[in-house]
């Protein structure tokens, strides 16, 4: 479990939106759910939401204190390791700029350590190898430290292959010898994973799981897409393009100042149901699209869990649907309980905050209709990842029409939802005859960088407008 000074005190809070009005026999429920991290060190995720309060049972706020900690104290973040694997392949040398970027973000990721933390580098080929401080062990970071790492960069040399699930594993070996609660890795390649077999990777990555979270970055335009992604999804991380090496040190720098701003590690949520319902999916929907369904563990009777890794100052949201016996006008049942839990050292939890999903049955077409902004705002930005996805694909596949029409489709929902960021992406790979409608052509020609960029990013939403 983190320690946490006087200055950096979490607290958490659950939030739940939702239309609990169901036509009679009407048996599916659903709701976003915002949980939301406030007090601790720099911000990690989404703008803080300024929201109205809900109603009872839609916000339980909990502080978490290090025992420890003496007031008057100078503040300290909570314990953390953090291990950084930059490819050194021989394609890593072409240009030659490529790898010195690569060393100056690292640096750069070096410098923006917090005293205090412990370290490694790892330089990834078709085998992994420890750069600094060798010997299976962590440095902790101070100036000496981090100028011993940063004098060790210079010996990176490129040459091999690249073999990723090797150097996850050697930065979990790393990682676990270090007695602190968050455990976070950074990634950078160039290149496709060519030198193992996918399945050898999946193994790296299940054995990894749970165990720290990773950011990942393709540099260049040579790496695979949907590679990079399973990577980070796998590891409850980022996923990004650096297509000119160049700014590398500024996203490195970014990325470590965000790991250092986390303060709580291993939160779940956890969902209960009564007698007779079901969850149908559970997805996170803000920063990013990420399906959780499937990591479901089980914590007790009628009750799971789904991890969200790692938290600083930020907010995100959840979109959990539920699937309720039928019932009569009039009817009212708990649909689902949300608890934002931390285990403890004695293999109980503590829970963050809590809130409840409620399901009512109504004759009032009205109330039973209506769709609740959030919930038709997140199931619109979900949408929007997936059509984009599909569109790319029917594009590499020479189908024009699917590709158009699935990419109109984008362009109508990131315009219709006031996703700028999207929208400008998509408008590099078509031409908008008609935004509100989806009316589009493709473009003859694309560049792979503008491509990639859409694809990377095509999960990341924006949050209802106010």
């Amino acid at each position: 479990m983190a320690n946490f000074s006087k200055s950096n005190v979490p607290q958490f809070s659950v939030d739940i939106y939702q239309n609990e009005y169901l036509p009679e026999g009407g048996r599916e429920v659903n709701a976003i759910v915002t949980v939301t991290s406030t007090g601790g060190g720099t911000t990690g995720g989404l703008p803080l939401p300024t929201r109205p309060q809900p109603s009872a049972g839609g916000r339980t706020p909990i502080s978490l204190r290090s025992p420890g900690h003496v007031p008057g104290t100078a503040p300290t973040g909570p314990a953390a390791a953090v291990v950084i694997m930059v490819d050194c392949s021989g394609s890593m040398d072409y240009p030659p700029t490529k790898m010195r970027n690569a060393r100056d973000a690292t640096a750069a990721a070096i410098d923006t350590l917090r005293d205090g933390v412990a370290f490694a580098v790892v330089a990834g080929t078709h085998v992994a190898r420890e750069i600094y401080p060798a010997g299976g062990a962590l440095a902790i970071a101070d100036s000496s430290t981090r100028n011993q790492a940063k004098q060790a960069l210079r010996k990176l040399t490129t040459s091999g292959g690249t073999a990723i699930g090797t150097w996850l594993t050697l930065a979990e070996r790393l990682l676990a010898t270090a007695d602190v609660s968050i455990r976070h890795g950074i990634l950078l390649t160039d290149g496709r994973n060519e030198h193992e077999k996918p399945e050898e990777l999946k193994a790296a990555l299940d054995a990894c799981a749970g165990r720290f979270t990773c950011d990942a970055r393709g540099v260049g335009t040579d790496w695979e897409v949907k590679e990079l992604t399973g990577i980070a999804s796998a590891l409850l991380g980022s996923v990004d393009i650096v297509a000119d090496p160049s700014g590398l040190a500024a996203d490195f720098r970014q990325m470590m100042e965000t790991a250092m701003g986390k303060e709580v590690a291993d939160v779940s949520l956890r969902l209960w149901t009564p007698q007779g319902a079901e969850i149908g999916y559970v997805k996170q929907v803000a920063p990013t699209v990420e399906d959780l369904t499937s990591r479901r563990t089980e914590a007790g009777p009628r009750a799971g869990e789904y991890p969200t890794g790692s938290w600083g100052d930020e907010s995100r949201d959840y979109h959990i649907s539920v699937q309720v016996p039928a019932a009569g006008v009039g009817q009212e049942m708990l649909a689902a309980r949300v608890s934002l839990v931390l285990p403890q050292p004695d293999g109980t939890s503590q829970v963050l905050g809590q809130g409840l999903v409620r399901a009512v049955w109504t004759d009032d077409m009205a109330a039973s209709t209506r769709i609740n902004p959030q919930v038709a705002h997140y199931t619109g930005q979900a949408e929007l990842a997936q059509v984009i996805q599909q569109g790319l694909e029917a594009r590499k596949q020479g189908d024009r029409d699917s590709a158009t029409a699935k990419l109109g489709r984008a362009v109508q929902l990131a315009s219709a939802s006031g996703n700028e960021d999207t929208a400008k992406l998509l408008a590099k790979v078509v031409d908008v005859v008609d935004a509100a409608t989806g009316t589009v052509r493709l473009k003859a020609r694309v560049a792979d960088a503008d491509e990639m960029t859409l694809e990377t990013r095509s999960t990341k939403t924006v949050r209802v407008k106010k």
